[in-house]
C-alpha cells in the first residue's frame, strides 16, 4: 500500500492524464477551486533547457512545479488563490503575474520574436505586451498540466524539489544546473525592458 507521500508524488509524476490549455480554459473546466500543487509537462522544450535528467510521463517532460496558494505569511495572511485561478492565469495571463510565463517568454524571446516591456501609466508592470498572445499559442501547442489537491501544498513542493530535476523552477532550486542560466535570461529581459520606452496598457 502506498504511503501518503507516495500517493501525492504518483498523482504528479505518474498522472492519469495531462490537460491542455483549451481544456483548462473551458467553463467550468477541470481544475478544482481548491489549494494544491500543479506540475507542468512539455511536448516541446525552450532552447538550451537541459532535459537529460528530467522526469518524463506520457512521453512529455516535466520542467516546472508550482503551488496555489503560497505558504501563509508570518502574520497569518493567507492567499485566496486556488489551483483553478492559478493554472488558468498561467495559461492566459501575462508575465507580470506569472513567473512561469516570464520564464518561458525569456527563454523563447528570440524564437517567438517577443521581448519584455514596461507597460501602463507608470511603467511598473513588466509583460511581453502583444507578445503574450504568441506565448499563449506556444503553450497551447506544447504545455500540459496536472495537479494535486493539497491543503499544505508548499510542503509537497519542497519535497518534490529535493527529489526531482526541475530546470524551470528558481525558488528553492539553486542546486539546479540551469539556475544561473535561467536567472540571466530573465535578467536580460528585465534590462531590455528598462531601457525600452514604456508602452500603453
Amino acid at each position: 500500500m502506498l504511503g501518503e507521500d507516495e500517493c501525492m508524488n504518483s498523482a504528479l509524476l505518474n498522472p492519469d492524464r495531462l490537460w491542455t490549455r483549451r481544456e483548462v480554459l473551458e467553463r467550468p473546466g477541470p481544475v478544482p477551486p481548491a489549494p494544491g500543487v500543479y506540475a507542468w509537462y512539455f511536448t516541446g522544450v525552450p532552447p538550451e533547457v537541459p532535459i537529460e535528467y528530467c522526469h518524463v510521463a506520457n512521453g512529455e517532460v516535466l520542467l516546472y512545479v508550482g503551488i496555489s496558494p503560497k505558504r501563509p505569511s508570518a502574520d497569518g495572511t493567507f492567499s485566496r488563490q486556488t489551483l483553478r485561478t492559478r493554472v488558468r492565469y498561467h495559461y492566459r495571463g501575462n508575465a507580470y503575474g506569472s513567473t512561469l510565463r516570464l520564464t518561458l517568454g525569456s527563454l523563447l524571446a528570440d524564437q517567438l520574436g517577443i521581448s519584455l516591456r514596461r507597460v501602463g501609466t507608470r511603467g511598473r508592470r513588466l509583460t511581453f505586451s502583444s507578445g503574450e498572445a504568441a506565448l499563449s499559442e506556444w503553450m497551447d501547442q506544447h504545455a500540459r498540466v496536472c495537479w494535486l489537491v493539497d491543503a499544505e501544498p508548499w510542503l509537497t513542493e519542497t519535497r518534490i524539489l529535493k527529489d526531482v530535476n526541475l530546470p524551470l523552477n528558481l525558488d528553492q532550486n539553486t542546486r539546479s544546473g540551469f539556475h544561473a542560466q535561467l536567472s540571466k535570461a530573465r535578467a536580460r529581459q528585465r534590462e531590455q525592458a528598462r531601457i525600452s520606452p514604456v508602452l500603453p496598457r
